[in-house]
Protein backbone atom coordinates (compact mmCIF):
# COMPACT_ATOMS: atom_id res chain seq x y z
CA UNK A 1 0.00 0.00 0.00
CA UNK A 2 1.71 3.63 -0.87
CA UNK A 3 1.68 6.03 1.24
CA UNK A 4 -1.12 8.00 -0.71
CA UNK A 5 -4.87 8.78 -0.45
CA UNK A 6 -6.86 8.18 -3.76
CA UNK A 7 -10.38 10.12 -3.26
CA UNK A 8 -13.02 9.98 -6.32
CA UNK A 9 -13.76 13.69 -7.71
CA UNK A 10 -15.58 14.06 -10.57
CA UNK A 11 -16.22 11.72 -13.42
CA UNK A 12 -12.55 10.23 -13.87
CA UNK A 13 -10.34 12.71 -11.39
CA UNK A 14 -9.11 12.11 -8.10
CA UNK A 15 -8.05 13.65 -5.00
CA UNK A 16 -4.82 12.83 -4.33
CA UNK A 17 -3.26 13.30 -0.36
CA UNK A 18 0.06 12.69 0.58
CA UNK A 19 1.46 14.08 4.18
CA UNK A 20 4.73 14.06 6.46
CA UNK A 21 5.51 14.62 9.86
CA UNK A 22 8.87 15.85 11.24
CA UNK A 23 9.19 15.92 15.36
CA UNK A 24 12.49 16.85 18.06
CA UNK A 25 14.24 18.61 14.56
CA UNK A 26 14.64 22.19 14.84
CA UNK A 27 15.53 25.02 17.03
CA UNK A 28 14.33 24.51 20.38
CA UNK A 29 16.75 23.03 23.21
CA UNK A 30 15.25 19.67 24.07
CA UNK A 31 15.03 19.12 20.33
CA UNK A 32 17.41 15.44 18.95
CA UNK A 33 18.35 16.96 16.06
CA UNK A 34 19.43 20.82 15.75
CA UNK A 35 18.12 22.47 12.35
CA UNK A 36 16.92 25.67 11.08
CA UNK A 37 13.37 25.88 10.67
CA UNK A 38 13.57 26.50 7.17
CA UNK A 39 15.99 23.60 6.56
CA UNK A 40 13.44 21.36 8.34
CA UNK A 41 9.98 22.51 6.58
CA UNK A 42 11.98 22.10 2.84
CA UNK A 43 13.04 17.90 3.88
CA UNK A 44 9.04 17.34 5.70
CA UNK A 45 7.80 19.45 2.22
CA UNK A 46 10.18 17.22 0.05
CA UNK A 47 8.62 13.94 0.98
CA UNK A 48 5.09 14.99 0.58
CA UNK A 49 5.73 16.69 -2.89
CA UNK A 50 7.86 13.48 -4.16
CA UNK A 51 4.62 11.25 -3.04
CA UNK A 52 2.20 12.70 -4.74
CA UNK A 53 4.28 13.43 -8.23
CA UNK A 54 5.55 9.57 -7.86
CA UNK A 55 1.75 8.59 -8.21
CA UNK A 56 1.65 11.19 -11.97
CA UNK A 57 -0.51 13.80 -9.88
CA UNK A 58 0.00 17.08 -9.92
CA UNK A 59 0.01 19.25 -6.87
CA UNK A 60 -2.19 22.20 -6.14
CA UNK A 61 -1.89 23.15 -2.66
CA UNK A 62 0.18 22.64 0.41
CA UNK A 63 -1.11 22.48 4.45
CA UNK A 64 1.37 23.13 7.21
CA UNK A 65 0.27 22.48 10.91
CA UNK A 66 2.93 24.39 13.19
CA UNK A 67 3.34 22.89 16.33
CA UNK A 68 6.61 25.27 17.01
CA UNK A 69 5.31 28.80 17.71
CA UNK A 70 3.81 31.74 15.84
CA UNK A 71 7.33 32.86 15.02
CA UNK A 72 8.36 30.21 12.97
CA UNK A 73 5.99 30.17 10.39
CA UNK A 74 7.34 32.48 8.08
CA UNK A 75 10.20 30.82 8.13
CA UNK A 76 8.74 27.30 7.71
CA UNK A 77 6.72 28.64 4.68
CA UNK A 78 10.07 29.58 3.75
CA UNK A 79 11.50 26.40 3.21
CA UNK A 80 8.32 24.99 1.65
CA UNK A 81 9.05 27.40 -1.16
CA UNK A 82 12.28 26.05 -2.00
CA UNK A 83 10.61 22.48 -2.35
CA UNK A 84 8.45 23.93 -4.47
CA UNK A 85 11.08 26.01 -6.48
CA UNK A 86 13.41 23.54 -7.06
CA UNK A 87 10.35 21.41 -8.50
CA UNK A 88 9.46 23.75 -10.76
CA UNK A 89 5.80 24.07 -8.54
CA UNK A 90 4.08 27.12 -7.87
CA UNK A 91 0.86 25.84 -5.01
CA UNK A 92 -0.62 28.48 -2.26
CA UNK A 93 -0.15 27.47 1.25
CA UNK A 94 -2.52 27.42 3.85
CA UNK A 95 -2.10 25.98 7.87
CA UNK A 96 -2.19 26.45 11.29
CA UNK A 97 0.23 26.87 14.29
CA UNK A 98 -0.35 26.17 18.11
CA UNK A 99 -0.18 29.46 19.96
CA UNK A 100 -2.21 28.26 23.02
CA UNK A 101 0.56 26.81 24.93
CA UNK A 102 4.13 26.19 24.41
CA UNK A 103 6.06 23.03 23.02
CA UNK A 104 9.33 21.97 24.61
CA UNK A 105 10.30 20.23 21.22
CA UNK A 106 9.45 21.23 17.43
CA UNK A 107 7.12 19.35 15.57
CA UNK A 108 5.57 19.78 12.20
CA UNK A 109 2.99 18.58 10.09
CA UNK A 110 2.76 19.11 6.37
CA UNK A 111 -0.20 17.63 3.64
CA UNK A 112 0.33 18.07 0.16
CA UNK A 113 -3.35 18.49 -2.42
CA UNK A 114 -3.15 17.12 -5.52
CA UNK A 115 -5.25 15.66 -8.50
CA UNK A 116 -4.96 13.07 -11.16
CA UNK A 117 -6.60 11.36 -13.85
CA UNK A 118 -7.15 7.49 -13.08
CA UNK A 119 -6.13 6.13 -16.16
CA UNK A 120 -2.79 8.09 -15.71
CA UNK A 121 -1.35 6.79 -11.95
CA UNK A 122 2.02 4.99 -11.89
CA UNK A 123 0.78 2.60 -9.67
CA UNK A 124 0.52 -0.98 -10.46
CA UNK A 125 2.57 -0.97 -14.19
CA UNK A 126 5.60 -2.89 -13.36
CA UNK A 127 5.71 -5.97 -15.83
CA UNK A 128 7.22 -9.26 -14.40
CA UNK A 129 10.55 -8.55 -17.01
CA UNK A 130 11.33 -5.52 -15.23
CA UNK A 131 14.19 -4.44 -13.27
CA UNK A 132 14.27 -3.00 -10.10
CA UNK A 133 17.32 -0.02 -8.76
CA UNK A 134 17.48 2.83 -5.60
CA UNK A 135 18.67 5.97 -6.37
CA UNK A 136 19.77 7.64 -3.34
CA UNK A 137 21.21 6.32 -0.36
CA UNK A 138 19.09 6.10 2.54
CA UNK A 139 20.20 8.76 5.76
CA UNK A 140 18.56 10.11 8.53
CA UNK A 141 19.43 12.68 11.28
CA UNK A 142 22.37 14.15 11.26
CA UNK A 143 23.36 12.20 8.56
CA UNK A 144 21.14 14.06 5.94
CA UNK A 145 22.60 17.23 6.53
CA UNK A 146 26.48 15.92 6.30
CA UNK A 147 25.94 14.01 3.57
CA UNK A 148 23.91 16.02 1.35
CA UNK A 149 25.57 14.53 -1.79
CA UNK A 150 24.51 11.15 -1.43
CA UNK A 151 20.90 11.78 -1.20
CA UNK A 152 18.39 12.13 -4.27
CA UNK A 153 18.43 15.93 -5.22
CA UNK A 154 15.00 17.02 -5.87
CA UNK A 155 16.38 18.29 -9.54
CA UNK A 156 17.25 14.50 -10.28
CA UNK A 157 14.09 13.35 -9.08
CA UNK A 158 12.77 15.61 -11.37
CA UNK A 159 14.80 13.88 -14.20
CA UNK A 160 13.53 10.85 -12.96
CA UNK A 161 10.13 11.04 -13.14
CA UNK A 162 10.29 12.35 -17.17
CA UNK A 163 13.12 9.22 -18.04
CA UNK A 164 11.65 7.24 -20.67
CA UNK A 165 11.82 3.22 -19.58
CA UNK A 166 11.10 3.73 -15.67
CA UNK A 167 7.83 2.51 -14.64
CA UNK A 168 7.31 3.45 -11.11
CA UNK A 169 9.06 5.47 -8.59
CA UNK A 170 8.45 4.73 -4.63
CA UNK A 171 10.40 7.50 -2.39
CA UNK A 172 11.87 5.26 0.69
CA UNK A 173 10.59 6.46 4.00
CA UNK A 174 11.80 5.56 7.56
CA UNK A 175 10.64 1.79 7.44
CA UNK A 176 13.27 1.30 4.09
CA UNK A 177 14.21 0.16 0.79
CA UNK A 178 12.97 -3.38 1.95
CA UNK A 179 9.69 -2.89 3.25
CA UNK A 180 9.25 0.08 -0.12
CA UNK A 181 9.84 -2.91 -2.39
CA UNK A 182 7.50 -5.74 -0.78
CA UNK A 183 5.09 -2.93 -1.70
CA UNK A 184 5.61 -2.71 -4.73
CA UNK A 185 5.73 -6.35 -5.50
CA UNK A 186 2.52 -7.16 -4.35
CA UNK A 187 0.46 -3.84 -5.51
CA UNK A 188 2.07 -5.69 -9.05
CA UNK A 189 1.19 -9.16 -8.15
CA UNK A 190 4.57 -10.23 -7.75
CA UNK A 191 6.84 -11.54 -5.33
CA UNK A 192 10.67 -12.14 -4.71
CA UNK A 193 12.32 -15.29 -3.29
CA UNK A 194 15.70 -13.14 -2.39
CA UNK A 195 16.89 -10.03 -2.47
CA UNK A 196 20.33 -8.33 -2.39
CA UNK A 197 21.55 -4.68 -2.62
CA UNK A 198 25.15 -2.60 -1.75
CA UNK A 199 22.74 -0.50 0.40
CA UNK A 200 21.16 -1.70 3.92
CA UNK A 201 17.96 -2.94 3.04
CA UNK A 202 16.05 -2.23 6.52
CA UNK A 203 17.93 1.17 7.08
CA UNK A 204 15.53 4.27 7.49
CA UNK A 205 15.60 7.05 4.40
CA UNK A 206 14.51 9.22 6.84
CA UNK A 207 12.89 12.28 4.40
CA UNK A 208 13.01 10.37 1.20
CA UNK A 209 16.92 10.09 0.43
CA UNK A 210 16.17 7.05 -1.71
CA UNK A 211 13.62 6.18 -4.13
CA UNK A 212 12.93 2.83 -5.52
CA UNK A 213 12.42 2.85 -8.78
CA UNK A 214 10.84 -0.64 -11.44
CA UNK A 215 12.50 0.04 -14.90
CA UNK A 216 12.75 -1.60 -18.50
CA UNK A 217 16.19 -3.68 -18.48
CA UNK A 218 16.62 -2.77 -21.90
CA UNK A 219 17.09 1.27 -20.58
CA UNK A 220 19.76 0.34 -17.71
CA UNK A 221 22.42 2.20 -19.23
CA UNK A 222 20.08 5.43 -19.84
CA UNK A 223 18.86 5.11 -15.77
CA UNK A 224 22.61 4.89 -14.66
CA UNK A 225 23.57 7.74 -16.60
CA UNK A 226 20.92 10.13 -15.19
CA UNK A 227 21.42 8.59 -11.62
CA UNK A 228 25.36 8.40 -12.19
CA UNK A 229 26.93 6.98 -8.94
CA UNK A 230 23.52 7.34 -6.65
CA UNK A 231 22.15 4.17 -9.01
CA UNK A 232 22.08 0.45 -6.80
CA UNK A 233 20.75 -1.93 -8.49
CA UNK A 234 18.59 -4.18 -6.59
CA UNK A 235 18.84 -8.36 -7.54
CA UNK A 236 15.99 -10.10 -7.26
CA UNK A 237 15.01 -14.02 -7.94
CA UNK A 238 11.04 -13.56 -8.58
Amino acid sequence: MRDVLFLPLYDDTELVVAADSSAAIGEKEMDAVSAPYDVVAYFAARVAFMEVLSVGAKPHAVVLQNFVDDEAWETLCNGIRQTCEELRIDVPIIGSSESNFPTLQSAIGITVVGMIQAERKRIGITPPDAKFAVIGEPLVGDEVLKRKERILSLSLFRELLRQTGIYELVPVGSKGIYYELQQLLHANGLSASSCSCALPLFASSGPATSLLISYDYRMEEEVKKTAKDLFFPLELHL
